[in-house]
């Protein structure tokens, strides 16, 4: 929504100060298809030159990303420190025979099933089994777990963040290739110097219009959008990081509630449950499970 919102203030701002400044369109819109296609269709063919099919792919689905906004909401950080409260719990009351048939099959755990969106989300879900698996297997030191998930942390994070990177490259170099628009019809004026001069000034000015372009697009449009992406991205990717803080904690010896308040603090600000709130949610789980 606010993507839209945002494109929308800057059409209005820039064509509408042009036109209260007595800019006139009719160069712009005569020049307009054949500059879009030199310069937003060679940034294309280019950008999918410099790409794999899974990066373009994920590119495509960033501008979703953008206008639905981040994935993990206020409620599913509560949730997700109350599902590692029970998995702790769990290990640290039962013992990890008992917590094998909750990461086994995750879908069948009346543990996971408490908490539906990140049972939707097999990323999340995986992180968080494979991991306390390795726990099982006696892998167990807090030091050589925290450097293990950072390491899996900062994959993802990479692999997440390569079609924020595409579009940045592309939005970079949209200048560039707008004055290769400018230049192109630079050189078409050049042909027709024997023209009079108010047909000269009007191809120079349709040869500026590739120059507008590139920095149009670029600066206004497809930047705003990778930025937006990163931090969307950013945001997200803090989800795991809980995981991590809280299984963390617990093989440092933490009881689950200290555990959690750890991750709790880590949640981003304008979505951080309050202390109370966690508290409210733990006490409300399911005693029998």
């Amino acid at each position: 929504m606010f993507l839209i919102i945002g494109l929308v203030v800057v059409l209005v701002m820039v064509f509408g100060g042009f036109a209260l400044a007595g800019g006139k369109f009719t160069i712009i819109v005569k020049a307009l298809p054949f500059e879009l296609m030199i310069i937003f269709g060679g940034s294309i063919g280019a950008f999918i030159s410099a790409n794999s099919t899974g990066v373009m792919k994920k590119a495509l689905g960033g501008i979703g990303k953008v206008m639905k906004g981040p994935h993990w909401k206020a409620d599913d950080y509560r949730d997700l420190l109350c599902l590692m409260f029970l998995l702790t719990k769990t290990i640290r009351t039962k013992g990890v025979v008992a917590i094998e048939a909750h990461i086994e099959n995750p879908e069948e755990s009346k543990i996971f099933q408490q908490f539906p969106r990140i049972v939707e989300d097999h990323h999340v879900v995986e992180f968080i089994c494979d991991y306390i698996r390795m726990m099982t297997m006696n892998f167990d030191d807090p030091n050589q777990m925290e450097d293990a998930m950072n390491a899996d942390l900062d994959k993802h994070h990479a692999e997440e963040h390569e079609p924020q990177h595409a579009l940045q490259i592309m939005a970079d170099g949209l200048p560039a290739v707008g004055i290769v628009a400018a230049v192109l019809g630079i050189i078409k004026t050049m042909a027709a110097i024997a023209e009079p001069v108010e047909v000269l000034g009007g191809m120079v000015g349709s040869a500026l219009v590739g120059t507008f372009l590139g920095i149009f697009l670029s600066y206004l449009m497809i930047a705003p959008i990778a930025g937006r992406l990163n931090q969307i991205l950013t945001e997200d990717g803090q989800f795991m990081q809980l995981v991590k803080i809280v299984l963390v904690s617990h093989l440092q010896g933490n009881p689950p509630q200290i555990s959690v308040e750890l991750g709790r603090r880590n949640v981003p600000s304008h979505l951080m449950p309050t202390f109370i709130e966690l508290e409210e949610a733990i006490a409300e789980l399911p005693p029998d499970i």
